[in-house]
């Protein structure tokens, strides 16, 4: 992030599990998408963070649905900015059924509201890289991590 003072050192970076506990925890996510003439659209969602993964739902005649068929890149962010965090990432529809369950019992105790009956696709957002942005700290602790098939790995903002 040049211009903005950021350590260049990985002293004070934020441990990956600052970021999934703030993913977990987060009520409402904001999830940006990209129109096919490249202007973005933006709306907040309900979803759950887990197994390294952001999972929502959405209409499948949305325009969030539209442009992620079009176009699979996204960015998913928390509701709290003071306590950023923010996922770019690749959107796939999830069809895998075994653990639809456990979502959905996770899904219903958080929103109380039952998904298994929405008939409408549900997605997966693999993320490609995380930021972490702590407002209080914000020079010394602003972190990315990287991912890619294999592995995670954090590096320096």
């Amino acid at each position: 992030m040049p211009g903005y003072g950021i350590s260049t050192g990985k002293k004070g970076m934020l441990p990956w599990k600052w970021a999934e506990d703030r993913l977990r925890r987060s009520r409402q996510y904001w999830i940006v998408t990209v129109r096919a003439d490249g202007r973005p659209h933006v709306m907040p969602v309900w979803g759950l963070w887990r197994e390294g993964a952001f999972y929502f739902s959405t209409g499948g005649r949305s325009r969030k649905a539209q442009n992620l068929a079009a176009n699979p890149n996204c960015i998913v962010c928390n509701e709290n900015a003071e306590e950023a965090v923010i996922v770019e990432g690749a959107a796939s529809i999830w069809k895998d059924a075994a653990p639809f369950e456990d979502f959905a019992r996770e899904y219903l105790k958080k929103y109380k509201w039952d998904i298994r009956g929405m008939r409408e696709p549900l997605y997966r957002v693999t993320p490609r890289v995380v930021f972490g942005l702590y407002e209080k700290k914000f020079p010394v602790t602003a972190t990315r991590w990287l991912f890619d098939a294999n592995r995670k790995e954090r590096a320096g903002g």
